[in-house]
């Protein structure tokens, strides 16, 4: 059986992949769908006549304290939520890998420098990162996306250097190299291919991180600002406002859908690694 199909058959084995690839594709279309299929524009449309309604047939997840639709802040935050951590994912795992590969690959004060930089980052903790890059540049979603992904950098930074130290010893690496085969068909065409399941694992893990992250900045109020809606403002606004005893349902939605986002793409990468981990049974 081919090698794809294996890691296919294995992944479907697995039960948390497909329940966090299930979770992951509603969220998904949900956020794809919400301009299409929206009942209320989360910027404009207020009822003031509304305001702090619990959930009824006209406003299922309720309205909040300016009388807007919860359902729909929650449909856009969702969308918002997705964009920020999935831009930062990739920016994280874009850079990492050509840091990595260079460390890895070319050693001596090259890997010294990265090593250093990557070191500083780490020492951080990620949120005080996030926050201090955010001060500097100004709440807005690119400072986000730009800081979180920052925050993601050193991650796969340290994961690729690893596999591609790994990959160096590996005789067909050698069998290349001694066929004259040019650098950048080396990295590309074989390091870089061998190194990308347990890099694709901790893309999805990321996922849930940067999610969180860009929650935390929104409830700091260095995120997202209004009137964009985003999860983690919507819990500031209700813990602000002191609404998370009178109405509930103002911050038991939004950090339910974080909650969700944060579960499918953990569930998606356990899922991942099982499926593209060689050593596990077909």
């Amino acid at each position: 059986m081919r090698l794809t199909q294996r890691a296919v058959q294995r992944f479907w084995q697995s039960s948390s992949g497909r329940i966090g690839l299930g979770l992951a594709i509603a969220l998904i279309l949900l956020a794809l769908l919400a301009p299409i299929l929206r009942p209320y524009d989360p910027t404009t449309d207020r009822d003031y006549l509304a305001r702090l309604t619990a959930p009824s047939t006209a406003h299922w997840f309720g309205t909040d304290a300016l009388g807007r639709d919860v359902l729909t802040l929650v449909w856009y935050g969702v969308q918002t939520s997705l964009v920020v951590s999935m831009v930062s994912v990739g920016l994280g795992l874009i850079v990492g890998l050509l840091l990595g590969l260079v460390a890895g690959y070319f050693r001596g004060r090259i890997e010294g420098v990265i090593g250093w930089v990557t070191d500083i980052l780490l020492a951080f903790p990620s949120i005080l990162l996030a926050i201090a890059i955010v001060t500097v540049t100004g709440p807005s979603l690119p400072s986000v996306m730009v800081a979180v992904g920052i925050v993601q950098i050193p991650i796969f930074t340290r994961l690729t250097r690893a596999m591609v130290l790994s990959l160096k010893e590996q005789e067909f690496v050698q069998a290349v190299q001694a066929l004259g085969a040019p650098l950048g068909h080396l990295l590309c065409h074989h390091i870089l291919p061998a190194s990308l399941a347990p890099i694709i694992v901790q893309a999805s893990l990321s996922i849930g991180t940067a999610t969180l992250e860009a929650a935390g900045l929104g409830f700091l109020g260095l995120g997202a600002q209004p009137p964009t809606p985003e999860l983690g403002t919507m819990l500031s606004d209700a813990f602000k406002g002191g609404y998370s005893l009178t109405a509930p349902w103002t911050t038991l939605f939004p950090g339910l859908f974080i909650t969700l986002i944060v579960l499918a793409f953990n569930l998606l990468g356990d899922g991942l690694r099982d499926g593209l981990d060689p050593r596990s049974s077909p």
